[in-house]
């Protein structure tokens, strides 16, 4: 079992009122799933997510990740599995701007502290496996929105995690791109990652092996989907 939530909820304050994001969700995820998160705006999409990626802890409940309870970990503890077992994907890409496609990978293993030499092999192991081998040196303004992803994608990759989060990966791009990024998901799927995506777009939750509905903060529907 990669991940494992028992009655995780979560609160938050908002001056003296509190707003509940999340109400007593049980999840368990294995390792080399594909999942799709849906709902609507403000069913607490974005903080399961957040969880996960332990970029926020649960007010109650369990989150278990990789057999290790999240609760009890350090700040540096929590920073070294978000670094090293965790590839982020976002929707606005996160690039720097002034660093090129092979800096901009290198980031996660710089803060690894792995060798510089590595480091570049690494990082252009990574792009070529996005089929950016020939974009190593070009900066962000000079990527059109899906290679730009694609480069976020190697980013997410380089560290060989143990799961990929994705937030609305495609949000940012035309169909065509977006059906090209998620033949990319599709590969690294087949390949034995693990990846969740959160998205609102149908066709591209269909891509996936297994949707989850969250409404109002719930687990509102689980669903594999046959023939993924």
């Amino acid at each position: 079992m990669l991940i494992e939530f028992k009655g995780v909820e979560k609160t938050y304050k908002v001056g003296e009122v509190e707003v509940p994001a999340l109400r007593g969700i049980d999840l368990q995820i294995e390792a080399n799933e594909y999942l799709a998160i849906m709902g609507p705006s403000g069913s607490g999409k974005s903080t399961l997510m957040n969880i996960i990626g332990c970029l926020d802890t649960p007010t109650k409940g369990s989150y278990v990740f990789a057999g290790q309870e999240v609760a009890v970990l350090t700040d540096d503890e929590l920073a070294q599995i978000r670094n090293r077992r965790i590839g982020f994907v976002f929707q606005t890409f996160n690039l720097l701007p002034r660093a090129t496609a092979l800096h901009n990978v290198e980031l996660p293993l710089i803060y690894s502290g792995v060798p510089a030499s590595e480091r570049r092999k690494r990082a252009a192991g990574a792009l070529d496996s996005v089929g950016l081998g020939d974009r190593l040196n070009h900066r962000p303004n000079e990527l059109s929105g899906g290679q730009r992803q694609r480069v976020a994608l190697a980013r997410a990759l380089v560290n060989n995690p143990s799961i990929i989060l994705a937030d609305e990966p495609t949000g940012n791009l035309d169909s065509k791109t977006g059906a090209e990024i998620m033949e990319i998901f599709k590969k690294l799927h087949q390949e034995g990652n693990t990846i969740v995506l959160v998205t609102h777009e149908e066709y591209i939750a269909q891509c996936s092996q297994r949707r989850i509905h969250l409404l109002d903060g719930r687990v509102q529907d689980d669903t594999s989907l046959e023939g993924s």
